[in-house]
């Protein structure tokens, strides 16, 4: 054990933030720890850091923190730097080791010294370089950084520092992606112990291997990353729910024993034994519910609208000048991410398609019959006295109060929540109202841009699944890669001024571009994989051509393709199955003949033999073309099949 906090308390003001906990660290764990705003996850890292004490309690055994040795510790500060007009080299190389001296040939001390600065500077320079700095930064001062940049240069010199326990809150904060999926890689390889705080789910599925839970002042431990630890809680609620009501139950049966018998006098003993198994019972607490709500069934639009939503043919958007081209058909129900840079032209595109911007120059046109709700960070700058309850009842007024009060708690605005007044509702929780009122409203296409921006977990796991549960169509702008593989089941990319459209999800899409990092990129290999399509389409025959005018180039050649195999299916099931029931049969003569019960039963007929081998080619064809029928239906046929 590295480290171990026993029956530990923490207060402020005599009121407790951390209650009674029990924490520990094996080794060199990657831990997470968890909450909603204000449990005390801060608090915890600062008691970890030194920087508070546990309150003096005589009932408590021991000291309530124990280290396996003497530790260094690792955390940044508020104010990382005491000077800022040194220069960022000057300051990241304070740590690194100093001259010890010479012995006694003057060279021994000094190759030692000289290789660890070697290992130091090298250190330095990748992660510098990690984080996005050229090597000419080095010589700016800090001062001429912006605050994000001073935050990435202290995560610098305290990653440099190496401690025993690093600790890390909100490390992903003011990073651009490359550089958290690089820190990421950083933290997966670092030797030593991390705890850390973050809003980032993906970043923490990513690199977290335990899960502290902070709710009420204690602390829950769950092995596994963020995703298991969710599943892990989830059924622990549901278990223990079910002990709680089955224990009810029984509870309640036996008070009816009770009650029935401790008037008769003959039953009185057995009743009074009754009531002692009752107090003796070990009482099942009632679980918590979980304060992420799960929706269930489906958000269905009011009108279904046509069957493409959206097209746009050389499509040029911008303000005064094209930031992009592209062609695009979106599809009913597809739900659409989009990823790239920041001025990618990504909310341009958004607000195009939305009609608050004209196009530049080439075509697009919305479906018939579709109805639109659009979200940007503006939308939620919505101000009102009314209380929450007031202001949603008055925009649907067919709603009874009991239903507009249901909606709204789904939406995590229960009970007092409901009666704050809209404009004391925080940048994150305006936004959650205007999405609650968004699908609601039940629009068929919905166009948002950063909808989850501002939003603590629970509020965005609850908005995922409303938006798994709406079975319109989705196009939206987000920076949350785990909101991105929840929601999204295709993607386009933003980069380099062109747009990359990939039929498939975001992990999925990581995973690819992983394999692709050596074979000249993910954009390569699409563009090489739309030159075999174009040839494959080649092999359509003409009097199939003419359903290219209904739909997409992809979608004919696929649709060919899988007639093709589906034919060719068919009768080799059939013979398949054909032959099974031959060898049923012949198997069923033979055993039944009198060679058989004379002692030829080892000897198999020549006949059943070839037809063996004859149904076992078959079934061997029949699995080949049901396998080419699954890769070419699930649109990855050019996937190594393994």
């Amino acid at each position: 054990m590295l480290y171990q906090i026993t029956d530990g308390t923490v207060s402020a003001g005599g009121v407790p933030i951390l209650s009674h906990i029990n924490f520990e660290i094996r080794g060199t764990e990657k831990i997470a720890v968890v909450g909603k705003n204000g449990a005390g996850k801060t608090t915890l890292l600062r008691l970890l850091a030194g920087e508070l004490n546990l309150d003096r309690d005589d009932k408590r055994n021991g000291p309530g923190i124990m280290t396996s040795r003497k530790l260094t510790v690792g955390m940044m500060r508020q104010q990382p730097f005491d000077d800022p007009s040194e220069t960022v080299e000057e300051e990241l190389l304070k740590g690194c080791p100093k001259r010890a001296g010479t012995g006694q040939n003057g060279s021994a001390v000094f190759s030692e010294w000289d290789r660890e600065r070697f290992e130091y500077e090298r250190e330095y320079d990748i992660l510098f370089t990690g984080f996005g700095f050229s090597k000419e930064d080095k010589k700016k001062k800090v001062s001429s950084f912006s605050g994000g940049e001073q935050t990435k240069i202290a995560l610098i010199r305290l990653l440099l520092e190496k401690p025993d326990i690093l600790l890390l809150d909100e490390p992903t904060n003011h990073l651009d992606l490359e550089t958290v999926q690089w820190l990421e890689e950083y933290l997966r390889q670092y030797d030593k112990a991390v705890v850390m705080v973050s809003h980032d789910r993906f970043f923490l599925d990513r690199t977290a291997d335990v899960i502290y839970e902070l709710a009420g002042g204690k602390l829950t431990r769950y092995a596994g990353n963020y995703s298991a630890y969710r599943e892990q809680k989830l059924k622990c609620i549901r278990l223990q729910k079910k002990a709680y009501e089955s224990q009810k139950e029984e509870l309640e049966r036996l008070n009816s024993v009770v009650e029935r018998f401790k008037h008769k006098p003959s039953k009185a003993s057995f009743a009074r034994a009754k009531k002692k198994a009752m107090e003796r019972m070990n009482r099942v607490e009632k679980p918590e519910e979980d304060e992420i709500h799960i929706f269930t069934g489906e958000l269905t639009p009011l009108i279904t609208g046509s069957k493409w939503v959206f097209e746009s043919e050389h499509l040029k958007v911008g303000y005064d000048r094209a930031l992009l081209e592209i062609t695009l058909r979106i599809r009913r129900g597809q739900k659409i991410g989009i990823l790239g840079p920041n001025g990618s032209g990504k909310t341009t595109f958004l607000k195009t398609v939305a009609g608050f911007l004209p196009p530049l120059d080439g075509e697009m046109a919305i479906g018939v019959n579709i109805t639109m709700g659009y979200f940007d960070q503006l939308s939620a700058q919505v101000t009102s006295e009314k209380t929450v309850a007031d202001h949603f009842h008055d925009l649907f007024p067919s709603l009874t109060e009991k239903e507009a009060r249901s909606i709204l708690g789904a939406y995590l605005f229960g009970g007092r929540e409901a009666q704050k007044s809209v404009s004391s509702l925080s940048g994150g929780e305006k936004a959650r109202l205007v999405l609650a009122e968004l699908l609601q409203s039940r629009p068929n296409f919905l166009v948002l841009d950063e909808p989850t921006n501002h939003m603590d977990i629970q509020a965005k796991e609850t908005l995922e699944s409303a938006f798994r549960a709406y079975t319109g169509t989705l196009l939206f702008v987000s920076h949350d890669r785990y909101f991105l593989s929840e929601v999204a089941d295709a993607l386009l990319i933003f980069e380099n001024h062109s747009v990359m459209y990939y039929p498939f999800g975001y992990g999925h899409y990581l995973e690819r571009k992983r394999k692709s990092e050596g074979e000249g990129g993910l954009a390569a290999q699409v563009k090489a994989e739309e030159q075999a399509l174009i040839a494959g389409m080649r092999a359509v025959p003409k009097a199939e051509r003419h359903r290219l005018k209904e739909i997409s180039a992809e979608e004919a050649y696929i649709d060919w393709r899988l007639r093709l195999v589906s034919e060719t299916m068919i009768p080799a099931g059939e013979r398949a199955g054909e032959l099974y029931a031959s060898m049923v049969s012949m198997k069923q003569e033979w055993m039944e003949s009198e060679d058989f019960w004379t002692g030829g039963q080892w000897e198999m007929e020549p006949a059943y033999v070839e037809l063996c081998r004859q149904y076992e080619e078959a079934a061997a064809a029949w699995h080949e073309l049901c396998m080419e029928w699954y890769f070419v239906w699930s649109g990855e046929e050019n996937e190594e099949n393994s």
